[in-house]
């Protein structure tokens, strides 16, 4: 009879057999893993390099069209594709009133406008020292009159102009928009015909008053030294509290100007909404005071504004884009 085999060396064979296998199998399992744990990794280290990347603008239909005699009375245009006119916006860079340039167009911006049938126009403007209040805001005034007098030549709707800037340039927009028409009809220039009404402003970190007195008492610190105003108002240190000055710090304001029959507006900030303990000169002319000071008027006249912080966390981009829409209304 056969020899069996002893019972002990049958198990001992078949568990060792199935270890190995159970080994195996462990290890193909973590391949597996380790390698979708690769690929997503790459995927999101992708999509973060992706966001990195800046935003990039398409170059305008037309660059550096002259407006007006400066050398900085120039303008980019992108003209939204469209067989009927189309709205227009009109962007005034920030800077201080001492620097700055169209190129500071915001992408998201360009793009949100464009892909909603609406043009867009960058300007350029005279700056400090060179020149003074009023001087900053006339050349931005006849930007819009000169994009208004070529409304046939470049296809936009005379009747539905919106501006838009940052910091010196949402201050200007505020000031054109409250500002009553300075369209002057029987003057030999037919640019300065054309109106400078406009229907709506989209503003970034806005000043609503430009006046060192009404600053101190909004925000506090020291914002209202800040060192851009006196370049702007062409004051001599010795003259910043005389009677001058003040005439110059309430003309400059737009909270000055508004009225029931103005446009609406919408406006974004991102500065920190406390100044620290020991704030820095001019540290928070960019607060959101100036906007919620700004909105409390504005509601009393039943007139729309809409103010964003960047902490509420909200797509103030898209929010921004369909105001824009509103209130131009692009027509399909």
């Amino acid at each position: 009879m056969p020899r069996s085999p002893e019972p002990s060396l049958v198990p001992a064979k078949l568990l060792w057999e199935s270890a190995v296998k159970a080994e195996v199998y462990r290890s193909v399992v973590w391949l597996a893993v380790f390698f979708v744990l690769l690929a997503g990794e790459s995927a999101v280290a992708q999509q973060a390099k992706a966001k990195k990347q800046p935003e990039t603008k398409p170059p305008p239909d037309m660059a550096n069209v002259s407006y007006g005699p400066h050398e900085r009375n120039v303008m980019d245009m992108w003209k939204a594709k469209s067989e009927r006119p189309t709205p227009l916006l009109v962007f005034i860079h920030g800077g201080g009133f001492h620097g700055g340039s169209k190129e500071a167009l915001q992408p998201y911006l360009l793009k949100g406008c464009l892909d909603n049938g609406i043009s867009v126009a960058a300007i350029n403007y005279r700056l400090s020292p060179e020149v003074m209040f009023p001087a900053h805001y006339m050349d931005c005034a006849r930007a819009i009159q000169f994009a208004r007098s070529k409304a046939k030549d470049w296809n936009l709707d005379p009747k539905c102009v919106a501006a838009s800037g940052g910091s010196a340039g949402a201050g200007t927009s505020l000031w054109l928009g409250f500002h009553d028409d300075m369209a002057d009809v029987k003057n030999n220039d037919p640019v300065l015909r054309e109106s400078t009404r406009l229907s709506c402003m989209v503003v970034f970190g806005a000043q609503s008053t430009y006046d060192p007195r009404a600053i101190k008492k909004l925000v506090g610190g020291r914002a209202h030294e800040h060192p851009a105003l006196e370049g702007f108002y062409g004051l001599k240190p010795e003259e910043l509290e005389t009677e001058k000055a003040y005439k110059l710090y309430e003309a400059a304001s737009a909270i000055n100007y508004l009225t029931k029959d103005d446009p609406p507006v919408f406006a974004f900030y991102n500065e920190e909404r406390v100044l620290p303990d020991n704030p820095k000169a001019g540290q928070g002319i960019h607060s959101i005071n100036f906007g919620t000071y700004l909105k409390e008027k504005m509601d009393a006249l039943g007139i729309e504004c809409v103010v964003r912080h960047a902490d509420e966390r909200r797509d103030w981009q898209s929010e921004s884009i369909e105001f824009l829409k509103k209130y131009l209304r692009p027509r399909s």
